[in-house]
């Protein structure tokens, strides 16, 4: 008879993760109140989930914007036109006979005084229905290693009173010689900025359309 092979130890610890999904779902970002967050969770574990492993970080933020959701989604959703609403973009070219699809890209030329100065990205998602984009920084001189960021635009409407929730997140590399901490206060930093002007310039846009302006919040 055969010598059995023995079955492994059920006592032998299991190796650690490679990578752990990230937990957006369960904590309510700064601005939103409990009941939005309620409603938005769908959507942050549909768009917003991340496979996070070692020296990488990732994060979510949320901007809450008294403007229609159809009008924000007409700024954010231009990927040839970031520097509408985002800080520290010089400018952006795409190449002739761009269209606007996954897999299409960008250049970036940033501003000086950051820790970049160009970068190339591409468009990962654009879903005019659901009003979801996304895109992954692929190459350019700057420190966002394997940058891969969502946005998701939501309209809300409460006793007549319309307004709009903008979620953004992202994941990235821990630059060497960075923590994971730095790291995030320096990207959080710059997506809160981009979102606040996002808001200042919809808002402004919303005040200056023609409407029922007293129903926007």
């Amino acid at each position: 008879m055969a010598d059995q092979i023995p079955e492994p130890s059920s006592s032998m610890p299991d190796p650690p993760p490679e990578s752990e999904p990230s937990s957006h779902h369960l904590t309510i970002p700064p601005g939103l109140t409990h009941d939005e967050f309620c409603e938005l969770i769908p959507s942050v574990t549909q768009f917003h989930s991340y496979s996070v492993g070692p020296n990488k970080c990732s994060s979510l933020l949320a901007q809450r914007i008294k403007a229609p959701h159809d009008l924000v989604w007409s700024i954010v959703r231009r990927f040839d036109k970031p520097q509408t609403y985002k800080h520290f973009i010089k400018s952006c070219s795409v190449k002739e006979g761009f269209q606007m699809v996954v897999g299409c890209t960008r250049d970036v030329n940033v501003i000086s005084g950051l820790p970049a100065a160009t970068s190339t990205e591409i468009l990962d998602i654009l879903d005019d229905k659901r009003q979801v984009t996304g895109f992954s920084i692929i190459g350019g001189e700057h420190r966002l290693r394997n940058y891969r960021s969502v946005t998701t635009v939501h309209g809300f409407e409460r006793a007549g009173r319309i307004w709009t929730i903008v979620l953004e997140s992202y994941v990235v590399d821990v630059p060497e010689g960075n923590t994971e901490e730095d790291t995030r206060l320096f990207a959080d930093t710059v997506v809160k900025l981009n979102l606040q002007k996002l808001a200042s310039l919809t808002e402004g846009l919303a005040r200056g359309a023609d409407g029922n302006k007293s129903q926007v919040m």
